[in-house]
């Protein structure tokens, strides 16, 4: 597979390793508080947002949608979209990195781009996502009226790349579409809606010599063997095994017909097929109803009266789109280029989780006051089509201090439970979904996960619980009587290493091993 390079590339490629942990800060919760749980706006440098999401999250987001920067070279008003090729590269590159660490098994990424940096970004994600797991392109309509520019050629579409974690593990939908059932234009009398198809199979692939097995002949009512056969002589083949048609005839789906034919009336064979409960049908690549550029612009200076707009805004039902396709209620969905808040509001009234990230005050200035509309149950986007009425809540995040500082000391004001979860990422690769609220970390593939910090058995005293004696390790055996292996992570350990190796427990010391991982 061939691979981009480009200056500094080998750094762009260590960047997400270096780039250090910071601590999320729980600013202020709007709306209902229950809710405002799994739902956080975050306010600071996306990559070192998503790194601080990856103890938590790791493997749990289920839908990934971001806006990047063109690189068009070109002035917007709130991001500086002028950047050297090679320098958009290496800004993308560890953000990508990072957001596959976070994607779930079964999730997929979706970027919307255009031409000027698509063809570089495809081959980009193919390293980092591989090329196998490539869904498809999506080509967004953007424009919906004449362009009067002088310029011969104007763009009219942008792109959304489609990538899944796993290939073939997304569990895409399909599109409800109910003029399907216009096609069902009989009813049963049982009230099913149903249509007969012609069970001899026409056009491309039809004749015997295509699939000789499906040649065979059926029996009339009269007793008289049918084959199929074109009305210009030729052999055919049926569209159905032999055996499904007998699985069609027992379940009364064979309908025989009498048809006028040359030199009279002939027996044709049909299979009756039922209107589906839930029509749907493919979701065409061609995006020509998702609304476009310029009425994503009215809808947000509707929103956003007293804050200049964003020029690349996209319209609500592109990213309704989107999560149609990729996500479910409950389904968490992300979105590290969160702009002026298009995809948290659109995933808030679609009943998904989300976390959005944005850098800089329009965070604050935009985002914000636009999920506050949503609460109160604003009418633009998609609200009427899926009958929005508001509700709901989010936490309002910004980034805090590093968790260790350039010597590896842990900050001080690192809970229990936030290191908890990075010692439990750190040795584990899962995300941490438990509680964190006792020195068991948590047991994984047969190992126990200890941690003595912050005082966690109630003794503060400098050669208290955080230290590993005697006492100590008897407190942690009440908590789970584990009898396989067991690390312990703490301050110092004052039992001696051959004691620990024959009860069977490695302990790392913090901060030194936990900086070191």
């Amino acid at each position: 597979m061939p691979f981009l390079d480009w200056v500094n590339k080998n750094q762009a490629k260590d960047t997400s390793r270096q780039v250090p942990y910071h601590l999320l800060k729980r600013e202020q919760i709007y709306g209902d508080a229950a809710s405002a749980v799994d739902n956080l706006v975050i306010q600071g440098d996306n990559l070192l947002a998503l790194k601080a999401l990856i103890p938590l999250y790791a493997g749990r987001v289920d839908c990934i949608y971001i806006d990047p920067p063109y690189n068009t070279r070109s002035a917007f008003s709130h991001y500086d979209d002028r950047l050297e090729h090679s320098q958009w590269l290496s800004m993308m590159y560890p953000r990508l990195v990072l957001l596959r660490e976070l994607l779930a098994e079964d999730g997929s990424i979706w970027v919307s781009i255009d031409d000027n940096e698509g063809h570089y970004l495809k081959v980009l994600m193919d390293e980092v996502f591989g090329r196998h797991n490539f869904n498809t392109t999506f080509i967004w309509q953007k424009v919906d009226s004449p362009n009067d520019n002088k310029v011969p050629i104007t763009p009219d579409h942008e792109f959304v790349l489609c990538y899944e974690r796993n290939k073939d593990q997304a569990d895409f939908r399909k599109k409800s579409d109910s003029s399907l059932l216009e096609a069902y234009g009989q009813t049963d009398d049982q009230g099913r809606l149903y249509r007969d198809r012609l069970l001899k199979k026409n056009g491309k692939n039809s004749l015997r010599s295509d699939r000789p097995t499906m040649y065979y002949p059926l029996e009339a009512p009269d007793g008289t063997e049918v084959y199929p056969i074109h009305d210009d002589g030729r052999e055919a083949r049926w569209s159905h095994s032999y055996v499904g048609v007998m699985k069609a005839k027992d379940d009364g789906r064979l309908i025989w017909k009498k048809r006028e034919k040359a030199g009279g009336t002939a027996w044709v064979p049909y299979i009756r097929e039922f209107a589906p409960e839930s029509p749907d049908r493919p979701h065409p690549t061609i995006l020509l109803d998702t609304k476009t550029s310029r009425q994503a612009k009215i809808h947000q200076r509707d929103l956003l009266t007293d804050v200049d707009p964003f020029d690349t805004v996209k319209p609500e039902q592109l990213i309704q789109r989107v999560l149609d396709i990729a996500t479910q209620p409950g389904d968490l969905v992300l979105d590290s280029f969160l702009g002026s808040g298009t995809t948290a509001a659109v995933a808030h009234k679609m009943d998904r989780r989300y976390i959005g990230i944005e850098l800089g005050r329009h965070a604050s200035t935009h985002c914000i006051p636009r999920l506050q509309s949503v609460i109160a149950g604003e009418q633009g986007g998609i609200s009427e089509a899926i009958e929005w009425q508001g509700g709901g809540g989010f936490t309002f995040c910004t980034l805090g201090d590093a968790a260790f500082d350039e010597d590896g000391r842990i900050n001080p004001d690192v809970r229990f439970a936030t290191l908890a979860a990075y010692v439990w990422h750190i040795e584990t690769g899962t995300p941490g979904i438990q509680a964190f609220d006792s020195p068991l970390v948590g047991i994984h593939e047969g190992t126990a996960y200890f941690l003595l910090y912050n005082g966690i058995l109630g003794d503060r005293r400098p050669a208290g619980g955080n230290v590993l004696t005697h006492d100590v390790l008897a407190a942690l055996r009440e908590f789970h009587s584990h009898t396989g292996p067991v690390v312990v992570y703490g301050e110092v350990s004052r039992i001696g290493p051959t004691r620990l190796a024959a009860a069977n427990i490695t302990f790392k010391q913090i901060p030194y091993d936990v900086k070191a991982r």
